[in-house]
């Protein structure tokens, strides 16, 4: 049975798909009888589905990206949509005022980052709206963070890139839609617990904050902070991925949606 959203047999290479929200977004969109293609280092077990494609990518390096998207272009003969999930979130502090420079941030945790999250999405836009463009078609989703419009103690490089990415998705969405191609961002706010939030990535951040590892998670539990009272889903966030890569948003370009139950400020 056809979705309602209209995305079968619509081709969707979504990268960081083995995990998190990118898992998310790649059930959905098979839900939804896309044709998903996951661009990560390592596979997933948790989908079988036929219209489910693997290809090993380190989004960081333009030749592996060239020619693995040559890859999906030349087997499906088109690509409808591109979502640039992938993402890493280091935490670190600008300085440490007891000069051990301990959770310092650093120009190699900056280069790092950089690398994964705003150079990826660069590199993969690229390559992809090169097809899009000869199909004069297409929509180029990039995941930000609701954080990167107020900042967030102890993520300064991570919603730094947030932000830049933010500002190409408007820039690319006026330079690209003369050719029929849509780009638009999506800014999760907190959300439900996932593998990547590890135990050495929160004792950095109550350190940071100087508040303790409890309280540090308590605050993710009680989200006192959000008006609707409660973390986001990653389904949540995965449908709106959706309902933008359809027609149904087929007038909506260029605009930056906080997914965050209201805690957005501006």
């Amino acid at each position: 049975m056809e979705s309602w959203l209209g995305l079968d047999n619509k081709v969707i290479i979504v990268t960081g798909g083995s995990a998190g929200i990118g898992c998310s977004i790649v059930k959905c969109l098979i839900e939804n009888n896309a044709l998903v293609v996951n661009f990560d280092l390592k596979s997933t077990n948790q989908i079988k589905e036929k219209n489910y494609y693997f290809y090993k990518v380190d989004v960081s390096k333009k030749n592996e990206i060239d020619q693995q998207v040559d890859h999906v272009f030349q087997k499906f003969g088109r690509i409808d949509g591109l979502v640039n999930n992938a993402g890493i979130a280091l935490p670190g502090m600008l300085i440490n005022p007891d000069n051990t420079g301990k959770y310092e941030l650093t120009e190699k945790l900056f280069d790092r980052i950089v690398s994964v999250n705003q150079k990826s999405v660069f590199l993969m836009s690229q390559a992809v709206a090169r097809k899009m463009v000869t199909q004069h078609s297409g929509v180029i989703i990039n995941m930000s963070t609701e954080s990167a419009l107020e900042g967030s103690i102890g993520q300064g490089f991570y919603v730094g890139t947030k932000g830049a990415i933010n500002s190409m998705t408007c820039t690319w969405a006026k330079e690209l839609g003369k050719y029929n191609i849509r780009v638009l961002g999506v800014a999760p706010g907190i959300m439900e617990e996932t593998e990547l939030r590890s135990e050495r990535y929160e004792e950095t951040l109550a350190f940071i904050r100087r508040i303790s590892l409890s309280e540090l998670r308590e605050g993710y539990v009680k989200a006192s902070s959000i008006p609707l009272g409660r973390v986001g889903r990653l389904s949540e966030i995965a449908e709106v991925v959706a309902f933008y890569l359809s027609e149904h948003a087929s007038y909506l370009s260029g605009i930056i949606t906080n997914i965050a139950g209201g805690k957005s400020r501006g």
